[in-house]
């Protein structure tokens, strides 16, 4: 296959080049930087200058190319609204125009399950739940129009499939652990609402897995959901993520009330002030730490024969490498 990847240089796009070209495909990928043009590379793809907003690049890179991975986003938890409509919807718009023009026959779009966060839990949910009347954040509310404007998009020409990986981790991992280790470093980890509830969670390399089965075998105009299979519980999860760093996360609690009200509180002064930075607690960080959020997998595992072949203890053992060798 001949593929093109958009946010190649960053934690999906990274692993998603690397099994790509294990397997001998030839790979392109958009780089919107010099330093983006490095990190494809040593992944092992070539890299195509340009950005979301440069059709003319788009199109040339895409020319020849069997499939589109769309990992490209604006993932914060806070940020301009401009930049994630910028990014996450009129970006994936002007993909889906290039391939398109470009005569691409598939298009994966790498999603997320925060498309359905109202603020509420989600239990065992599977593809048929709706969207949320009130998204909870710009992160779940931009990400949810750009699934809308794929999904519209599917035709006999262009097969377009969503994936929705729930809860990324594993070695590489630019966000989720690193945030994490600086909250301990800086003394602010607490656990909120215990952090005893079920979790579903997405290895890297499973997502990868995933999207590689949905650009062979996804059907057009369909979502499916990707996980590791059985839910976890995130206080757990989240000790041995910070054990494989040499790090223990303590015993300190905030409760839950407390917790909503300091992110309530902080997204209303920073919104009309405004305040450099964030706040000390999102509305989305705290929907994350603070209660279930579990999703069912099986119409992958079903249509796709999607398997999430790395195990829990494989890649906590991969990530605990490094600390070891220190």
């Amino acid at each position: 296959m001949r593929a093109y990847v958009t946010g190649g240089s960053g934690f999906v796009g990274r692993n998603l080049i690397q099994r790509l070209r294990a397997r001998g495909d030839e790979v392109r990928a958009l780089a919107r930087s010099d330093a983006s043009a490095r990190a494809v590379e040593a992944a092992g793809a070539v890299a195509v200058p340009g950005d979301l907003a440069d059709a003319e690049a788009l199109q040339a890179g895409l020319a020849g190319c069997d499939c589109l991975f769309h990992s490209a986003a604006e993932v914060s938890d806070w940020g301009d609204p401009q930049k994630f409509h910028r990014i996450n919807v009129l970006g994936t718009e002007r993909v889906l125009e290039a391939a398109r023009a470009a005569g691409v026959p598939r298009f994966v779009h790498v999603s997320t399950e925060a498309v359905l966060c109202d603020g509420g839990p989600l239990d065992h949910v599977d593809e048929s739940h709706p969207y949320p009347e009130q998204p909870l954040a710009l992160y779940p509310a931009t990400k949810a129009e750009a699934e809308r404007r794929v999904l519209a998009a599917n035709s006999e020409t262009l097969a377009t499939v969503v994936v929705r990986p729930r809860l990324i981790w594993g070695a590489g991992d630019t966000s989720l652990l690193p945030g994490f280790v600086a909250a301990v470093h800086a003394g602010k980890f607490a656990w909120i609402n215990g952090g005893r509830f079920p979790v579903s969670i997405t290895h890297v390399g499973n997502v990868c897995e995933g999207l590689l089965l949905a650009a062979e075998r996804g059907r057009g105009g369909e979502v499916y959901f990707l996980s590791d299979g059985a839910p976890v519980e995130l206080r757990k999860f989240m000790q041995d993520l910070l054990v494989t760093q040499g790090l223990d996360p303590g015993e300190r609690e905030l409760p839950l009330w407390l917790a909503r009200a300091i992110a309530a509180s902080g997204a209303l002064l920073w919104r009309r002030l405004p305040l450099p930075g964030q706040p000390p607690l999102t509305p989305l960080a705290l929907w994350l730490m603070s209660q279930s959020v579990t999703v069912n997998d099986s119409k992958a595992r079903e249509q796709l024969g999607y398997r999430g072949q790395i195990s829990y203890d494989a890649g906590m053992a991969e990530l605990s490498r490094p600390a070891r060798a220190e």
